[in-house]
């Protein structure tokens, strides 16, 4: 995202197994580092995630299966424009991704997690003249400051499955004489495609595994 005029905007970032039954399953994932703790969404490319509580390194990915949580070991790798990927030895619950950007006043979901588990809100993408980039009017459920950097944003995809448009970087601020206005900033298609172009061949080299813990 960038801004034509710095003086309308403050950004603010948040920094923040066993049997399975897989209509239960959820792409929504915990990528926990010795730095934090953020969310992240599992794709046919790969685990996305935005990299706020680590760039590189070695990561825990805590994935839903359908009957409660797996903790799977990873090693965190960049794929540019701010994305980071993951890997894990078995497959999990995946969405697509979209590439083409929804109108202004389009329904989404945002979906993440918190202490409380699983949360789904609906949102309205929003535009600013001020503003390059996906944005979105923010959802009451997210009306105070959290920490769900990494929320999924998601759309109908084909036969009726969800596909991922971006992922929730933060918040901005704009200030402009016609008032105050705050929006979800996202990192979306001009940016997701880089996962899909760094992932094309990774599954010839890197086949998944099948555990007695996880059907």
């Amino acid at each position: 995202m960038s801004l034509r005029s710095a003086s309308l905007a403050v950004l603010l970032v948040w920094t923040s197994a066993c049997a399975v039954t897989r209509k239960d399953a959820d792409p929504t994932v915990l990528v926990e580092t010795r730095a934090g703790r953020e969310l992240g969404v599992s794709t046919d490319w790969g685990i996305v995630f935005l990299g706020q509580s680590a760039r590189f390194g070695r990561a825990d990915v805590v994935v839903w299966y359908g009957d409660g949580p797996s903790i799977e070991p990873s090693v965190v790798e960049p794929v540019g424009g701010g994305l980071h990927v993951l890997e894990i030895e078995i497959r999990p619950p995946t969405v697509g991704i979209v590439f083409e950007e929804p109108e202004a006043g389009t329904w989404v979901d945002v979906v993440g997690r918190n202490g409380a588990g699983r949360w789904r809100a609906r949102a309205r993408v929003a535009s600013h003249p001020g503003v390059e980039g996906l944005l979105l009017e923010v959802p009451p459920e997210l009306d105070s400051p959290s920490d769900q950097v990494g929320a999924g944003v998601f759309v109908p995809g084909i036969r009726g499955r969800e596909s991922l448009l971006g992922l929730v970087s933060g918040r901005v601020v704009l200030e402009s004489a016609a008032g105050r206005a705050e929006y979800l900033t996202v990192v979306g298609p001009r940016d997701l495609w880089r996962l899909v172009a760094y992932r094309r061949t990774d599954a010839l080299r890197h086949p998944f595994v099948y555990r007695d813990d996880v059907l």
